[in-house]
């Protein structure tokens, strides 16, 4: 479901937050008590944040928890956390943050289906994140109605063989201006349409550059030359904490069983964003 707009606010101040205090030297258990408390009470967010500070503590990530709450996190934005932690991954968590951050903010400022459609096919292109997962995950999102999920498929088992320039070109207004009724319903304007004609057969960045440039849409974030570097560090410590994790597990299955009630919130047995909390 699509969510409030002091929703994506609060999401936009989380993910900027966690990222810019991870360099803080504090742990992941103790950023999320301390933001949690920052953050509007009249929103799911802090519940969502207490259920993810319990998986946080069994699995050692949020992806896990995430893809648990689709009813308040989209499937795109658990697919980016979810490959930025995995083990064998190159994708920096900090610009899946990063990301997700942009995209909070765009969605509360009403941007239109087709940017935030381009923006997240940017950001699977240039981090190379995989086209078949990740459309699919994109499709998933409730802010495109039927029209917009046929021709996501569409692209998802076509991208490679078409260009993306080709596919917004002949949905457009654009098209049906030289060309006449495509016959499919019509998902991108006559500026969408121009400046894809004009990038067929060119690189796919290009088009979005050009797209930002001409129509204002919203540029994915990218890492400098430093968070590259830093990047290999992060991973490392990542799969150590992860290592650790799951060695404390493993010893307290040896000593008799592992103690789920820890994972809960005292006097909170559902989770958030539930039938229980709504109202």
């Amino acid at each position: 479901m699509l969510l409030d707009r002091e929703e994506y606010i609060e999401q936009a101040y989380f993910y900027r937050t966690l990222r810019e205090r991870m360099q803080q030297g504090m742990s992941t258990q103790e950023l999320l008590t301390s933001i949690r408390q920052e953050l509007l009470s009249t929103t799911k967010l802090p519940m969502a944040l207490d259920f993810m500070a319990s998986e946080l503590k069994l699995t050692g990530g949020f992806g896990s928890a995430m893809a648990r709450l689709p009813h308040y996190f989209t499937a795109f934005q658990t697919f980016l956390i979810q490959e930025a932690e995995r083990d064998t991954g190159r994708f920096d968590f900090r610009i899946a943050l990063e990301i997700l951050e942009k995209e909070a903010e765009c969605r509360a400022k009403g941007l239109s289906v087709q940017g935030i459609f381009l923006y997240q096919f940017e950001a699977l292109s240039r981090n190379r994140l995989g086209f078949d997962r990740g459309l699919e995950a994109v499709a998933k999102d409730p802010v495109y109605n039927d029209d917009w999920r046929e021709w996501i498929a569409t692209v998802r088992s076509q991208v490679g063989f078409i260009d993306i320039a080709d596919m917004i070109y002949v949905r457009s207004e654009y098209f049906r201006q030289r060309r006449g009724d495509p016959g499919k319903p019509i998902l991108f304007g006559e500026k969408e349409g121009k400046i894809a004609l004009a990038n067929r057969r060119k690189d796919p960045l290009f088009l979005f550059a050009a797209l930002a440039r001409h129509l204002g849409y919203p540029s994915v974030p990218r890492p400098s030359f430093r968070e590259s570097e830093e990047q290999r560090l992060v991973l490392l410590q990542r799969r150590i904490d992860r290592l650790e994790t799951r060695i404390k597990l493993l010893e307290e299955e040896l000593r008799g069983g592992i103690n789920l009630s820890r994972f809960y919130v005292k006097g909170d047995k559902s989770e958030p964003g539930g039938d229980s909390h709504e109202g």
